[in-house]
């Protein structure tokens, strides 16, 4: 039954960059917010660490608390919004929330991608709602279409560029030639990496968000320990450069399929081909590129972090929130209602980028031949650059399973033929025919 409700209370935990764009946001379109929703949104609390920490945002004073419990109790916050980040304490404020009939927004990757079925469950319990749209993507709206505008659909794939700090380096070091170390350096210089960035420079925050992204797609729980992952840091200007040769452009890829097998899920550098949409997203914007059988082919492309952009996403699910508050109504719930399983790595069939230096002599591309064929691989073309006394193979493979290409990877290493393996970048290319997997 609906509420009679003017006011609708907020209580926050956490005011870094996320919590300050969300203050900012209710604060400056305060005004369109209420006329959007049919009430007042009004923030009664903050919980942070320490109240002597400088903030982005000016908080009154007595808005602000070093208790979190407090928040959480409190008998007039309808709805808790968490942008601490990480798991511990997070997921445990979360829960009690829940359990205390609050409804909660979270912009926590890493808690939802390892911890979401739970809180849903949580949530179901206490028939209160839990959205997490500012968990992938920053601002670009995504979950949300996932789980009801395309409901209709069987998402076939989805292959995201969703993190920015990555995309931003690649794009550097495509552009303008510069080494890994240099692009990440410039990435700190702009404030696109942490001082740390080794979340995104390993595929580890592309793989939490990946996690959420497929198991919303797909309806069956996937979470991070279920995604392979491989960061950016072995890629170097000659794997561009000859990818470029080839039409392709590299990029940190996430990369989700809905098989009969089961769901693949992976992040990874990526050769894709130079005319595909997502090798247009530049420096450190994100685009989620989705299939489905009845919509086709759709991107989704804009800012991926930033403190308003991700603001932007909670404040999008206050709303929803507070509207269904008003009206009565629920948020779509935990949607997982298969069990399928993750497809092994081993098993996944893509086509494969490979660089290798050999002697400069006669015989030796027969004997490599030769390996490829004892494992199965076919190899679709290849280009050799001579180096006085070595030669460098630039070859790309058709489809072939991964465990046959590291079985090949494996007998090059052990062959006198080749003197080192330079790189091995897998391939997504929807225009080329993948049924060529052994």
């Amino acid at each position: 039954m609906a509420q009679e409700k003017k006011i609708i209370h907020i209580g926050q935990i956490g005011c870094g960059t996320v919590g300050s764009g969300v203050i900012s946001i209710l604060r400056d379109n305060a005004e369109v917010i209420s006329r959007r929703t049919g009430c007042e949104i009004r923030l009664k609390s903050v919980a942070v660490k320490d109240l002597a920490d400088p903030r982005y945002v000016e908080v009154p004073e007595s808005m602000l608390t070093t208790d979190a419990a407090a928040v959480l109790r409190d008998p007039e916050v309808d709805i808790v919004v968490e942008v601490m980040g990480g798991v511990e304490p997070a997921r445990a404020f979360i829960l009690e929330a829940l359990a205390a009939g609050k409804h909660v927004v979270c912009a926590n990757k890493e808690l939802m991608s390892t911890h979401g079925g739970e809180i849903l469950e949580a949530a179901e319990e206490a028939g209160v709602d839990v959205a997490y749209e500012a968990s992938v993507g920053g601002g670009i709206p995504i979950l949300l279409p996932l789980k009801q505008s395309l409901a209709g659909n069987r998402i076939e794939q989805i292959l995201g560029i969703v993190n920015g700090t990555t995309n931003y380096a690649l794009t550097r070091m495509s552009e303008e030639g510069l080494s890994f170390d240099q692009a990440i350096s410039r990435a700190q210089s702009l404030g696109y990496a942490e001082a740390d960035p080794s979340a995104d420079v390993q595929g580890k925050d592309a793989a939490a968000k990946l996690a959420i992204l497929a198991s919303m797609a797909f309806n069956s729980r996937v979470t991070l320990d279920d995604v392979y992952t491989e960061g950016i840091e072995g890629i170097t200007p000659d794997d561009i450069a000859f990818g470029g040769d080839m039409g392709y452009v590299i990029k940190l890829l996430a990369v989700a399929k809905n098989e009969a097998e089961g769901i693949s899920v992976r992040v990874h550098p990526t050769m894709i081909p130079r005319d595909h949409p997502l090798a247009a997203v530049r420096d450190e914007n994100n685009a989620i590129f989705v299939s489905g059988d009845a919509v086709g082919e759709l991107m989704f492309y804009g800012k991926g972090a930033g403190s308003l952009p991700a603001a932007s996403a909670v404040v999008g699910d206050v709303i929803s929130i507070a509207r269904n508050i008003l009206s009565g109504g629920r948020m779509v719930g935990c949607t997982c209602f298969y069990d399928k399983p993750i497809k092994d790595m081993a098993d996944v069939v893509c086509r494969y980028f490979m660089i290798f230096d050999v002697p400069d002599r006669p015989g030796v591309l027969a004997r490599i031949a030769g390996v490829f064929g004892d494992n199965g691989v076919s190899i679709k073309s290849v280009i050799q650059h001579g180096m006085g006394r070595e030669a460098r193979i630039v070859l790309i493979t058709h489809a072939v399973r991964e465990d046959s290409l590291r079985a090949t990877v494996k007998g090059l290493e052990e062959t006198e033929a080749v003197n080192r393996i330079v790189s091995v970048i897998r391939v997504e290319d929807p225009a080329v025919d993948e049924g060529q997997g052994r």
